[in-house]
Order: structure tokens, then sequence, then C-alpha cells
């Protein structure tokens, strides 16, 4: 493995999250909640920008990104073009950082402490890669309940 294929991975999801922000009928519904869902689809969108921007951008990529998770989840009513937006540059963020990333420092530890214990960056990305193919399956789940899909 090496980060090109992380890096296209998360790009693909991204671009899937976009696809399913464009594909609510009704832009409102975006930061709609039910019972028993606790989480707005624009809220996990702000979440996932927000730690990518934060465990690739800033950590790896030094882009001095400051990440507000507090804001992530309580921040409403972004408009959806300005969400895709966000999504679109955190795209070219990770682009750029993982591609000066030397295959090497895969196997190195990643820098910060995030889970229960210090991993190596590959591991770490992985994670990343697959914390976003979560909380996507969510906003897709989202869409289709709220919209009688």
């Amino acid at each position: 493995m090496n980060g090109q294929i992380i890096s296209q991975l998360l790009q693909r999801d991204l671009e899937k999250l976009k696809q399913e922000l464009l594909l609510y009928r009704d832009e409102t519904l975006i930061w709609k909640t039910v019972a028993g869902i606790s989480n707005s689809a624009g809220n996990l969108c702000l979440h996932l920008v927000g730690n990518l921007n934060t465990y690739i951008g800033a950590e790896l990529g030094q882009t001095g990104y400051i990440r507000n998770r507090e804001l992530e989840f309580s921040q409403k009513d972004i408009p959806r073009t300005e969400l895709i937006k966000k999504v679109e540059n955190t795209i070219l963020v990770i682009t750029e950082a993982l591609h000066h990333l030397p295959d090497e420092a895969l196997a190195q530890e990643y820098p910060l402490l995030v889970l229960k214990e210090k991993t190596s960056t590959g591991y770490f990305l992985t994670h990343l890669a697959v914390h976003l193919g979560y909380h996507l399956g969510q906003i897709n789940y989202h869409r289709r309940i709220l919209e009688g899909a």
C-alpha cells in the first residue's frame, strides 16, 4: 500500500459525499434529524471535512488548518454549495499532502496520539478512510430516510 492508493480512496469517497449532498431534492433536509439519528448530513459533512483537514492537511501537509470540532456539530443551515466547496477544498488538500508523502513515511509512527495507542501513519490514514466511508454510509441512509427513497 502506498500514499497514492489511500489518496485515491479518500478522493473517491469525498466525490461520493458531494454526490450525496446533491441528491437531496430538498436542500433543507441536509440539516434535519429524525428520532434516533443525532447528526444531520450537514454536520457529518462538516465533521469529515474538519477531520481530514486536521489529520492530513494540518499534520501531514502543514497547511496551518485549525479545527473547531464543536462547530462541526453545532453549525446549521450552511448552503449546500458552500458544503460542496468545503469538500472540494478538502480533496485538494488531501491530494497535495499525500502526493508529497514518501511511501516510507507510511511505516513511521503517526506524529499525534489520536487513537488509544500510537499507530503507524499508514494505519492511521487507513483509519481515516474507513471513518469517511462509515459517515458516508450514514449520510446516504439519512437522505433515503428523510426523502422516503
